[in-house]
């Protein structure tokens, strides 16, 4: 009597003891893909980030050059001084259709609407120990519009290039990193009606406001604001992403990246996309209704806006993703 009434208690000890193994491992499962798809998040921001986060190492005694290349390759060099101002000026006409590049390293760049159809570039050299003389600023006019770079020098005393094509002045790249000098460029850009603009630096905030072009913005160390009655792109590391689009046919995938920040995103009411958006520390909000094709999660999800077709690819590992609907 007492044998057949152990044999139930055992029974359902082995089946509570074969409940929790498989609960630990369900919840060790859902831990390593939660780490795996963590993993794969870093690696692809990482990607995007190492393509164009090279940067020069400056040495401490070279002097100031300003460089001027014209659309039919011609160089010439404006100022060599030693004692120059830390201010650098640039004006000139870019088409509406074509493109304003600024290139830089330590400093922020803030791009405004220009009351007129003249580019002008205001570059602010400063300094607490190192020479702001180490720095040259080169202009490379081009085809398709202008780029302008804060060069900084080798140990060997030659300078990264400066690319000419305003796309390549995303993903190019150099052999040299930057080593003791703080030597900081703060770029102020009027840009005219219509022409796009492309930002791009390392240690520094970029602000496009109140563009009716096109905007690409990179940096690593800095947040990023953007409103333009065209469409636009961010990246960064260390910062919030808050943009403003009124163009929402945008042609290829548009990409806004962070680590640690927020995406904020101000969309037109008639936007169609078809929108990846992943979070792993924060919420996913729409003011816009998504037709889901896939949800992993709450913070990762595949979806459909209005008729779909031009993708919008959101990413953040500690912050919130906010779709809303541009009044």
């Amino acid at each position: 009597m007492n044998q057949q009434s152990q044999n139930p208690n055992t029974e359902r000890k082995s089946h509570l003891v074969i409940l929790f193994i498989v609960i630990a491992l369900a919840a060790a499962s859902t831990a390593l893909k939660e780490l795996r798809e963590a993993h794969a998040f870093l690696a692809d921001v990482a990607h995007t980030i190492s393509s164009w986060s090279d940067a020069v190492v400056p040495t401490a005694s070279a002097r100031t050059r300003t460089i001027v290349v014209t659309k039919t390759g011609e160089t010439s060099v404006v100022v060599e001084s030693q004692n120059r101002s830390d201010e650098f000026r640039w004006n000139g006409l870019v088409a509406p259709g074509q493109t304003v590049a600024i290139k830089g390293v330590n400093g922020s760049i803030t791009a405004e609407a220009a009351t007129g159809n003249e580019v002008q570039v205001i570059a602010v050299k400063t300094s607490r120990k190192s020479d702001v003389n180490s720095v040259q600023l080169k202009v490379v006019e081009h085809s398709r519009g202008v780029t302008i770079c804060a060069l900084y020098p080798s140990p060997s005393g030659d300078f990264q290039d400066c690319a000419s094509d305003s796309s390549e002045v995303i993903r190019s790249t150099s052999n040299h990193r930057i080593e003791n000098n703080d030597v900081q460029v703060n770029f102020t850009v009027k840009i005219p009606a219509r022409v796009g603009f492309i930002g791009k630096t390392i240690n520094g905030d970029i602000s496009a406001t109140s563009l009716s072009g096109n905007v690409i913005t990179r940096t690593i160390n800095g947040g990023i604001r953007i409103s333009t009655t065209g469409y636009a792109e961010a990246t960064t590391i260390n910062g919030e992403i808050s943009a403003r689009l009124g163009d929402a046919a945008w042609p290829t995938p548009l990409n806004f990246k962070t680590i640690n920040g927020a995406i904020n995103l101000d969309l037109p009411q008639n936007l169609s996309t078809d929108v990846d958006a992943e979070t792993m520390n924060g919420q996913i909000n729409s003011d816009f209704p998504i037709n889901l094709t896939t949800l992993k999660d709450r913070r990762h999800l595949r979806g459909r806006i209005g008729a779909g077709g031009r993708e919008l690819v959101l990413k953040t590992l500690n912050g919130s993703i906010n779709l809303r609907l541009a009044s």
